[in-house]
């Protein structure tokens, strides 16, 4: 009963004498703080919502222009052409004010008329200019002269210092592509994977769809554009995320991994102090807005509305679809351990807890010896399961009591950490095996020591090593890739360590203790815990997963080559899988649409013609190495013109999902769609972009690589493959496929895949290989 007497602010009783007031002063202290806390969060964002609203001009604009105009009438110069006269001769003052004010007042709307209409310029030509996409399809490093301007116009137009939302308004929207277009590349894209016979049958389907079905649904479709922000994004999170039934772990939730070679600190609670303060200083950066806009090009903004939901989430289970539940702040977090819950205030005194103090209350849940409650070690087993199950033991075992409060304080926790009893990481003794294992566990764990609902479950490891295990619906890995980035590097070289492997620092002892959280779990209710556990056991159990740093060579080498990274990267996939399989396959690589305004991915269609015809050239002893080289360019540069096709708005599959979601509104049946969206993508790709290189120089410091992070297999005979290019020289590589498939091996896939790489290296003149 501690917690709940000072909770209470004031007692009274009642007495002879009257009412005897008894305040609680620390009670009335933290009240007043809190308070103070949410208005400096409210001004700060109606400032920012402010300086947001006019970019790219600014407040101080205003001034000049209004005591401009002002200047110009007491110079008995009209910049106004008359408005001014007029605007007075409406004023309704009724006689109250002087004729010098009166000139004044009408100068000064005038003036912000005037400012008003120069904003509304400015971000009008910036969001023409936004439009045009010309400037990806031409030569890196050779510019011509009209694209030289432009770019000028663009960071004229983007002003100074913006804040995170500023371009927000500016950026255009994601255009529809025509049915036509869609049409001709999609059939471009299947072609080189469907024998003569079934190739004819498709152009058929297509050609019927084109010509009879497709002019309605695109109609819909383009007033939906017209109307919606994005015609995609809300389509894609509802039916490819939170309509899914199935188990999110592994199949919809992704991983990032701690730096590959180096643990800053073995203290597990240090590692912990130091990480989770650097995850707050990044939501305080984020609630003011003062992290920049990603810009391509180093002009060119990218849509920033994906980081809004990234702290304060949670995913919620529901019977035909799951929601999104996002508060616009928690001053908690939930923590695991052993088998017990906690919550961990993040505030004291109105500030946040400091890494040494955050080390303190870490360290007493480490050792906290009370046993797990009934029910409680394996509760978040339900997130691991099928999404009906949970929805339903939900409502019936959680909606009222002490189950309610301690699962809301999971739910509405700023996010989740597990301080996980096991050792992780890259091992020297065994480096084949040691990342496997690591991957998988900050994959899936034990199946109930994440809490997969939340947006991010934070993993420290009983060696100080760390990791992320991202709910995917809310957001694309580039943004938690953003934010992993900026938390290693704020670890390891704003915060740092003592000597002895602590946080810097000292703690206040007056810090409330972390607080168990209390369930009343039954029987009925741990059974359905068990079949979660069961379904999710099965599901983990059956991951096949490698992962292992590619050091032959890197980006550098690659580069000096005259080839995309990117693109060499795929055109080793696709040989590696020939390889492996013997065959073809539908490829998906995901590319970012955030050129657009709330523009998520597009697939970028990696087996094309040009790529297939390199592969088989690989294969035939009698074709040259300068064949083999000419056919690989020519596919290389295929590939980067489907990649910059995606980026600009022409991609397919997002136009022919977004087809299907209309055709089910409007209960048209299509053959063709149908046949389109079950196609399974055997081979899933990703690369893992660097974006905050600023920050860590990784050619200076050479041990402090990342590892990137990874993702499950998208389909059961199918390989899911993450890759990330790191400073020059290497590239870290992450494998998944599936035990029960006897088609698949990630370590076999591997093993093709640094062949190829090396086979394709090998046709360029190793005589004269250029060092990296």
């Amino acid at each position: 009963m501690a917690e709940a007497h000072q909770a209470v602010a004031f007692q009274f009783t009642v007495t002879p004498d009257g009412i005897d007031l008894h305040l609680s002063h620390e009670a009335l202290k933290q009240v007043y703080l809190s308070g103070l806390r949410s208005w400096k969060k409210r001004i700060c964002r109606y400032r920012n919502g402010i300086l947001t609203g006019v970019y790219p001009a600014s407040p101080s604009s205003w001034l000049f222009v209004v005591v401009a105009v002002i200047a110009t009438t007491y110079a008995r110069m009209d910049p106004s052409l008359g408005m001014i006269d007029k605007i007075r001769d409406h004023l309704p003052t009724n006689g109250y004010l002087s004729n010098q004010t009166e000139s004044v007042l009408s100068a000064l709307l005038f003036g912000t008329a005037l400012w008003l209409a120069l904003v509304f310029t400015m971000r009008q030509t910036l969001k023409l200019l936004l439009s045009y996409h010309g400037w990806m399809f031409i030569e890196h490093g050779k510019p011509p002269p009209h694209v030289k301007l432009w770019m000028l116009l663009v960071k004229i137009f983007s002003g100074r210092k913006p804040l995170m939302n500023s371009f927000q308004t500016s950026l255009p929207r994601l255009p529809v592509p025509s049915v036509k277009d869609t049409m001709r590349r999609y059939l471009e894209s299947v072609q080189p994977l469907l024998d003569e016979e079934k190739f004819k049958r498709m152009q058929a389907l297509a050609r019927d769809f084109e010509l009879k079905t497709a002019p309605r649904l695109q109609w819909y479709l383009k007033l939906k554009s017209w109307w919606a922000t994005n015609y995609v994004s809300d389509w894609w999170e509802e039916y490819v995320y939170l309509r899914g039934r199935g188990p999110i772990m592994v199949n919809s939730n992704y991983y990032a991994m701690d730096y590959l070679y180096i643990v800053p600190t073995t203290k597990q609670a240090a590692r912990a102090g130091n990480t989770i303060h650097a995850m707050l200083l990044y939501r305080r950066k984020l609630d003011r807005e003062e992290i920049r806009p990603l810009m391509g090009q180093s002009a060119i903004p990218m849509c920033s509305s994906q980081y809004e939901r990234m702290f304060n989430s949670t995913r919620l289970p529901g019977l035909e679809t799951d929601t999104l539940q996002h508060l616009k702040d928690s001053k908690h977090i939930a923590v695991y351990h052993r088998g017990r819950f906690y919550k961990v205030w993040l505030y004291h005194n109105g500030r946040l807890l400091k890494p040494r103090e955050i080390q303190t209350q870490m360290q007493k849940i480490l050792d906290d010896q009370s046993p797990a409650q009934p029910g409680e070690e394996k509760l978040a087993a339900l997130t691991a399961g099928d999404r009906v199950p949970w929805a339903k033991a939900r409502r019936s075992f959680f909606s009222q009591g002490k189950n309610k409060v301690s699962l809301d304080t999971i739910e509405k926790a700023a996010f989740f950490v597990t301080l996980d009893d096991t050792e992780q990481g890259f091992r020297k003794e065994d480096p084949m095996t040691s990342l496997d294992s690591y991957a998988k566990s900050l994959l899936h764990g034990k199946c109930y020591d994440r809490w997969f609902d939340k947006s991010l479950s934070f993993i420290i490891f009983k060696n100080g090593k760390i990791g992320l295990n991202a709910e995917h619906s809310w957001a694309d890995a580039p943004i938690i890739g953003h934010l992993w980035e900026s938390i290693l590097a704020t670890d390891q070289f704003q915060l740092g360590y003592t000597e002895e492997g602590n946080c810097k620092g000292e703690a206040n002892g007056q810090i409330p203790l972390p607080q168990r959280l209390q369930w009343e779990i039954s029987e009925p209710c741990q059974e359905v815990i068990t079949q979660s556990l069961s379904v999710a056991q099965q599901l983990a159990d059956d991951v096949d997963f490698h992962s292992f740093p590619f050091d032959d060579f890197g980006k550098g080498l690659i580069k000096r080559c005259r080839i995309s990274p990117d693109a060499f990267v795929q055109m080793a996939l696709q040989l590696a899988h020939y390889w492996d399989k013997g065959s073809f396959c539908l490829t998906y690589e995901a590319s970012m649409t955030r050129l657009f305004r709330e523009g998520r991915t597009e697939t970028v269609r990696s087996c094309s013609t040009q790529a297939t015809k390199f592969v088989l050239a690989m294969m035939d002893p009698t074709q040259t190495r300068e064949q083999k080289l000419k056919l690989f360019k020519q596919a290389a540069e295929k590939h980067q013109d489907l990649y910059r096709h995606a980026m600009t708005g022409a991609g397919i599959d997002r136009h022919l999902f977004c087809l299907y979601v209309v055709s089910k509104y409007l209960g048209v049946e299509s053959p063709f769609l149908k046949e389109v969206l079950s196609e399974p993508w055997k081979l899933s790709t990703s690369q893992t972009p660097h974006q905050l290189l600023d920050l860590v120089d990784v050619n200076r410091f050479p041990q402090y690589v990342s590892s990137g992070g990874g993702f499950g297999p998208v389909a059961d005979d199918g390989y899911g493959v993450s890759y990330i290019m790191v400073g020059e020289t290497l590239i870290n590589m992450h494998i998944s496929c599936k035990f029960s498939s006897p088609e698949t091996d990630s370590h076999r896939f591997g093993k093709h895949f640094r062949q190829a790489m090396l086979d394709i290296l090998s046709l360029f003149n190793l005589n004269n290989r250029p060092s990296q």
